[in-house]
């Protein structure tokens, strides 16, 4: 890997303010507004700022971030008409996976998971509206993901929409990032290896970071479609970067206050809860991070697409960021 990275006259902030303000955009749209639907119909008043307080003005939106570089890094040879529609394709799926994130996150923090009471710098759901509008509210969300997919106004072929369904489905059930919460909450106390560690942030983090990039690559034009080695590349970047991020949040809980994290920080070690720092280190954990990092960009460059900056951008941020 050369002194001066490939992306270094990329500019990440101003993408990422420009594609935030689009996805904060469609968030406030999407989410429970205040509208009767299509047909007449209008969430609960309560049960709709339970869902727009957990999703808007809060978090680092780097899922969504994620599936949009991973569809500009795919995109730019359609016919305009159809790239349009996989660049609304790529929209819907960048809100899906930040409201599957968003509810996790309600559900992660009631008192019968984490029992977490400060969640981006604010008190958490179920401390504001309690823990049964928590329950549904996440719940509204999860249904909602999958909504904003396959709405009747999404102009993607049935067949992206499909397989986008899919991928966040397998992302966030019992394969992913719901069964790696279930293992992780079955390790309080005891002690894992580097191995078991690994595991378990494979899919209770990883996994749905590796979804939103491989959602990204799925909204490309169905009668090309994204080459084999494409794919592989934007797996195994996906894979590197999920694990990085939770190597680095272990980092950050041992190193940063909660103000600056915006959650209760510690609060892995006082739970017993075992961690990277916990098992190999924070020198050692430190260091692999940027491991994984090399990992991640190793595999953009075996990945054979032509503009892969913001994906890189997005890595180096992820491993050297301070919050």
């Amino acid at each position: 890997m050369s002194a001066v990275p490939a992306f270094a006259d990329f500019d990440l902030a101003a993408w990422s303010t420009a594609t935030l303000d689009r996805v904060e955009s469609a968030l406030s749209a999407w989410v429970a507004p205040d509208t009767a639907d299509d047909d007449g119909h209008e969430a609960p008043a309560a049960l709709r700022e339970a869902m727009r307080y957990a999703v808007l003005d809060g978090g680092k939106r780097l899922r969504p971030l994620l599936v949009l570089a991973a569809r500009a890094a795919v995109g730019g040879a359609e016919p305009e008409g159809m790239a349009r529609a996989l660049d609304d394709a790529a929209l819907r799926a960048a809100c899906a996976v930040e409201l599957i994130h968003a509810y996790s996150l309600v559900h992660d923090d009631m008192p019968c998971m984490d029992n977490d009471v400060l969640r981006r710098g604010k008190p958490t759901v179920h401390v504001r509206f309690g823990e049964a509008q928590a329950l549904l509210a996440g719940d509204a969300l999860q249904a909602l993901a999958f909504e904003l997919l396959t709405s009747e106004h999404a102009t993607a072929p049935a067949g992206v929409q499909a397989r986008l369904c899919r991928l966040l489905a397998r992302a966030a059930g019992c394969e992913g990032m719901a069964g790696g919460q279930a293992i992780d909450l079955a390790s309080i106390g005891r002690s894992l290896s580097e191995d078991q560690l690994r595991d378990m942030h494979r899919l209770k983090t990883g996994a749905l970071l590796q979804g939103s990039v491989m959602m990204g690559a799925a909204c490309c034009d169905p009668q090309s479609s994204c080459s084999a080695q494409a794919l592989q590349g934007l797996a195994a970047y996906g894979a590197a970067l999920g694990l990085a991020f939770q190597v680095v949040d272990d980092i950050l809980d041992v190193t940063a206050d909660s103000a600056t994290l915006g959650k209760t920080a510690g609060k892995d070690a006082a739970q017993d809860k075992p961690t990277y720092v916990s098992v190999l280190g924070l020198a050692r954990s430190q260091a692999y991070a940027q491991e994984l990092l090399g990992q991640a960009l190793m595999a953009l460059d075996g990945a054979g697409l032509a503009d892969t900056r913001a994906l890189r951008a997005l890595a180096d941020m992820v491993v050297n960021r301070s919050t």
